[in-house]
């Protein structure tokens, strides 16, 4: 074993204790798959979501996709199958008027922003998005707003009874987590009978299960990057003919500027499925001779969303001969990378007040509290850590500074799945934190109180470790950064078995890096009792047995102003969320 690995399992050894309770504590909760069906489907929201939780089998799904890649019908005919077995065809889904949206980043934005133009025109809008972020029934909305607790249990146990009614030898009764998700949003679509349906890809485009659409009114590719490769390809043009897999003939696509070579790659897959694709101007082109256009949500980087969004908003408006669409200001767009542009036309007042009232939690996110400011943001690739990164340092440079005092700023950080920590945590150097804070994505150590933030796919043990991992890539960079000389493992001193902080720093990092057990703990040490909403009812402690702990604590207390950035993965920013503003759990 390395020495890297040892001090590793050595500062793990702090929490074995909590780890093996809450392991004991998931593979009990496994048992749920033997529970019984209720009969009636009245029972309470939070058992609905844990019969859910009994679906998640993303690591074997996941495994499974890579090995069907090659035949993606295989994988679309299993999802139809559950369809039909669920009581719709996939003619039924006609009738949604679908805007189906993929991309790497933005997609959520995207979608966040044409929901809300079209819901400006009085429109009764559905909206599928993932992952959630406090509460699953987030995934599944009506006018903007996650459909209520009650509705999401009735519809949740009217699908899972007709799924085990219609089951036979051949097929298994469920299907995993997302599947059933996205066959539950369209049943809500229809029987709620929505206008509309934004519907957000989950994972690429060729083989999600959101491709049962077959006549959508419009798609839509937001910026394009690197992320799911061991699914989708280690290349952008790899992963750019997956997102244009939702290409459908003679359907009209659009697309943001991308470089040249993904950019080539949805040309060319547009071109053989028959399937009229665009390039979408830029915001700017949109809003030459009028008044600026506000969005609802911060950062540079969304302004290519909106103007995705105005694009997707107005062709949908266009297709239902909508009397107030847009004029257009540039009947005869001109051609860019072979791809000819987008209309050019004049936001009308509902878009600009739907870009205005956009509202699209976890991103770009700012919760001002007392001396405390909370960044949140759920960049998880190299391309939105980017955007993230520089939206933070414009957000610093335009606050109002305090006429005294010191500011502090801490970066709370975790990423999960196959992504690239070193990679991410490098981008973020150039913001200067004081602080680095690493934490697995549980609210507490134990979850069991809240099925929403459940997760059965990884073990306790697993991501302390990552958490370890990633605060190793940070000291790494920190000490490369300080002076290529002090490039060596570290050798953390424990700081005993009672702590709750599992690891320190190494004594020539000039940033202070800690590792908590859950976001609780992390967030009751940057926020030293400062936040007047997130009051935990004790401060333990053993969250300030270690040195820089500690002594972190004091200037946290004093300091005139803290500046927090919580990055990395959106399950991280869900769980902050959830502590923060306790009122999304209800």
């Amino acid at each position: 074993m390395s020495p890297a690995r040892s001090h590793l399992g050595a500062a793990l050894f702090l929490a074995a204790a909590s780890a093996r309770s809450v392991t004991t504590q998931v593979a009990a909760r496994r048992g749920l798959s033997a529970w019984p069906v209720p009969q009636e489907p009245s029972m309470e929201y939070q058992d609905a979501v844990r019969m859910l939780n009994t679906l998640q089998t993303n690591a074997s799904y996941l495994e499974q996709a890579k090995r069907q890649r090659g035949d993606p019908q295989t994988q679309l005919e299993a999802m139809e199958l559950y369809l039909a077995r669920s009581g719709l065809q996939v003619e039924d889904l006609d009738r949604l008027n679908i805007i189906h949206v993929t991309g790497t980043k933005g997609k959520g934005s995207t979608c966040a922003f044409t929901e809300c133009i079209l819901r400006s025109y009085g429109l009764k809008t559905g909206f599928f998005s993932s992952p959630h972020l406090v509460q699953v029934r987030e995934r599944i909305r009506i006018n903007g707003q996650p459909i209520s607790p009650d509705l999401f249990t009735k519809y949740f146990w009217r699908l899972y009874q007709r799924l085990e009614e219609t089951k036979d030898g051949s097929c298994v009764s469920m299907p995993p987590y997302f599947r059933f998700l996205t066959l539950m949003a369209f049943h809500v679509f229809l029987q709620e009978k929505v206008d509309l349906a934004v519907v957000e890809v989950g994972i690429g485009g060729a083989y999600d299960c959101t491709n049962i659409i077959r006549k959508p009114v419009v798609c839509g590719v937001s910026s394009l990057g690197i992320d799911h490769t061991s699914l989708l390809g280690d290349t952008v043009e790899k992963i750019a003919w997956q997102k244009g897999g939702i290409f459908k003939q003679g359907v009209p696509a659009f697309t943001v500027l991308q470089p040249e070579g993904p950019l080539a790659v949805l040309r060319d897959r547009a071109q053989q499925i028959s399937c009229p694709l665009y390039l979408c101007p830029p915001l700017e082109a949109l809003e030459e001779g009028g008044l600026p256009l506000t969005l609802g949500l911060e950062g540079e980087h969304q302004r290519s969303n909106a103007a995705l969004a105005l694009q997707l908003a107005h062709c949908w408006l266009q297709w239902q001969n909508h009397h107030d669409a847009g004029e257009l200001k540039a009947s005869r767009p001109g051609l860019l990378w072979q791809l000819p542009l987008a209309p050019v036309f004049q936001p009308t007042s509902h878009m600009r007040l739907g870009l205005r009232n956009t509202e699209w939690l976890g991103r770009t996110q700012v919760l001002r509290r007392g001396p405390l400011t909370w960044y949140l943001d759920g960049a998880h690739t190299p391309s939105s850590v980017q955007a993230c990164v520089r939206w933070f340092r414009q957000a610093l440079q335009s606050r109002e500074r305090q006429s005294s005092g010191t500011e502090v700023r801490v970066l709370l950080f975790n990423t999960t799945g196959d992504r690239d920590s070193a990679v991410l945590l490098k981008l973020l150097q150039p913001c200067q934190f004081d602080y680095a804070v690493f934490c697995p994505n549980l609210t507490e150590v134990s979850s069991t109180g809240n099925a929403d933030q459940q997760n059965f796919t990884v073990t306790l043990d697993q991501v302390l470790l990552r958490c370890l991992e990633h605060q190793q890539h940070w000291n790494y960079l920190d000490e490369e950064q300080a002076s290529p000389a002090l490039w060596s493992a570290p050798s953390p001193e424990l700081a005993g078995p009672a702590s709750l902080l599992l690891a320190p720093h190494p004594p020539h990092s000039s940033t202070s890096s800690l590792v908590f057990s859950c976001i609780s703990h992390a967030l009751q040490w940057i926020s030293q009792g400062r936040d007047p909403v997130f009051q935990p009812p004790s401060s333990p402690k053993s969250l300030l047995t270690h040195p820089v702990a500690c002594s972190g604590a004091s200037v946290l207390h004093e300091a005139a102003a803290v500046h927090v950035l919580v990055t990395g993965s959106l399950h991280l920013v869900g769980g902050v969320l959830k502590l923060l503003e306790p009122a999304l759990s209800q």
